[in-house]
């Protein structure tokens, strides 16, 4: 084992290092929440300021895309400028652009204002993990990034509960407004808790790779979130796509030569880091893109509101919160390993029970899995960050929390695009054999109600067809909503093999790697941040 000296900064006291966790958790808690709040607000929004159906989709899609394409860059101008400094730039900047958002008189402004305020989140999250590595001592990261975890839960669960709750009692401007005192409490602790710190050892801004690599992620985003509105190979997908992949590529050959990189590919010698950054994208992969149908499985097929469905997932967000930090607590005794393979084994167990679900299934055949796939997520993502940012020089925590947040967000944008395929796959082959079998007019008309088959829009689908054929309403909605839960369990039994599958690579990836060093102050909560293992 080499390491690589920590930067030599003061010591923050004990009282300092718990404050700064706070403000990071009240700032990050900020972003989660905005990520579920919107989507609640969508159906009010649509009838205010009468968008498309691709001028909705954009609203979400402006914020996902810029943020995942800058999140590597937001990290490295924090190592480059000062984490400190670059994070309150993205506090400001997401703060500013929620009241932009809440004042829009158009779609066309709310698009504009939503990718605006995804430039602040892409600062903000991969700096508050780095402003934690530079705070925390070793032995205590595990348990911080435990509950930073947690409280990224906890956002993710109130967004449907409080959106709905604004949107209903106030209106959907509030759902943005809400950032506001947020924002100013955690500029508040930002400028007086948080200190300062960089990578003293980067002297410049790596331009070109700069321009390439965001440019590669804003191609490779764009054309996997094309995908819900373009086929797979359809210009508008294997464009974006290929010159996004392309375009990483050669930043990847421009890094390996250039003296100053953006990415140092040095990280990638560490299997430590390497399998934790595989296990981050397998795991957006598998979940996001399993839970992107089971959400559309509890509104569009049990019947129940956003705010229902909110309420419903609490088991799964509530095991995240409370689970997160005790695995932090766990991972400097039995080793990141050990929690990412228990977690992902659980998770996949999980996705697995889903997979039985019916269109009449009680809510008793949900929240168990629900709680489990929590506890699973609780032990393998805080496992997951604790194992990369430990396995790198902390003086590059900004650049390492970009990758290991772009590669999450990459496997959750494939995930989605993929098992969303899988589904409609699935979901028009029966539909073609149900209506094929049926015959009359629900046959010829098969085609055009097939649309609202993918989105599971059952509800709609019935009212259209009580207008065109009497009598046929129940038969053909039964037959839709029959139809789509085969792309269901397709998706989420894909799913639960991809989350198995990290099992395995957890197993590959950590043999015969060392635990990380606990040296430099094991025993005290005052001692600097350790020397990292390169291992």
């Amino acid at each position: 084992m080499t390491g690589a000296a920590a930067p030599t900064t003061p010591a923050p006291s004990t009282r300092r290092m718990w404050l700064t966790l706070f403000a990071m958790c009240f700032a990050l808690f900020m972003i989660m929440l905005d990520n579920t709040v919107v989507n609640v607000a969508l159906p009010t929004i649509q009838q205010d300021l009468d968008p498309s159906q691709s001028g909705l989709q954009w609203i979400i899609n402006a914020y996902i895309l810029v943020f995942a394409a800058l999140i590597l860059l937001g990290g490295k101008l924090g190592d480059r400028f000062g984490r400190k400094r670059m994070f309150i730039v993205g506090l400001v900047l997401f703060t500013v652009f929620s009241v932009a958002c809440a004042l829009s008189q158009t779609a066309e402004q709310l698009i504009i204002f939503r990718a605006l305020q995804g430039t602040g989140a892409a600062l903000m999250n991969p700096l508050s993990l780095s402003i934690l590595v530079a705070t925390f001592p070793r032995p205590k990261l595990p348990q911080a990034i435990g509950i930073w975890a947690g409280v990224s839960g906890l956002g993710l669960a109130l967004g449907p509960l409080l959106g709905g709750f604004l949107t209903e009692h106030v209106g959907w401007g509030a759902v943005f407004w809400i950032n506001v005192p947020i924002g100013v409490i955690a500029l508040g602790f930002v400028l007086f808790v948080v200190s300062e710190s960089k990578d003293s050892t980067v002297k410049s801004l790596d331009v070109v790779g700069t321009i390439l690599v965001t440019l590669g992620l804003f191609g490779l985003i764009y054309a996997l979130i094309g995908t819900s509105t373009h086929q797979w190979l359809s210009a508008n997908t294997l464009v974006p796509l290929i010159v996004g992949i392309v375009l990483i590529i050669v930043f990847i050959i421009w890094e390996s030569k250039h003296k100053e990189p953006m990415v140092p590919l040095g990280f990638f010698k560490s299997r430590g880091f390497t399998t934790s950054i595989i296990v981050a994208t397998l795991v957006g992969f598998g979940l996001y893109g399993s839970l992107f149908v089971v959400t559309l499985y509890m509104q569009n097929i049990r019947g129940y509101s956003a705010v229902e469905a909110g309420l419903r997932t609490l088991p799964l967000t509530m095991a995240v919160m409370f689970v997160a930090p005790i695995a932090g607590k766990l991972n400097a005794k039995v080793g990141p390993a050990i929690l990412m393979g228990t977690g992902l084994a659980l998770s996949s167990i999980a996705m697995i029970g889903l997979r039985f679900l019916e269109v009449d299934s009680s809510y008793n055949l949900i929240w168990p899995f629900y709680l489990m796939l929590g506890v699973g997520i609780a032990l393998t993502l805080p496992a997951a960050s604790a194992a990369a940012m430990g396995a790198i020089d902390p003086r590059k925590a900004g650049v390492g929390s970009g990758v290991l947040n772009a590669s999450r967000q990459v496997g959750g944008a494939l995930g989605i695009a993929v098992l969303g395929s899988v589904a409609t796959a699935l979901t028009d082959k029966a539909w073609t054999e149900k209506t094929d079998a049926m015959g009359g007019q629900i046959a010829a008309n098969a085609d055009k109600l097939r649309p609202l088959v993918q989105g599971a829009q059952i509800q709609m689908l019935g009212e259209l067809v009580s207008q065109k054929v009497s009598g046929a309403a129940d038969i053909v909605m039964a037959m839709a909503a029959s139809a789509w839960m085969d792309g269901f369990h397709a998706s989420v039994l894909a799913g639960a093999i991809v989350l198995g599958g990290g099992v395995v690579v957890v197993i590959i990836g950590f043999r015969g790697v060392p635990r990380p060093s606990m040296r430099h102050g094991a025993d005290s909560s005052d001692s600097a941040p350790p020397v990292v293992a390169e291992l």
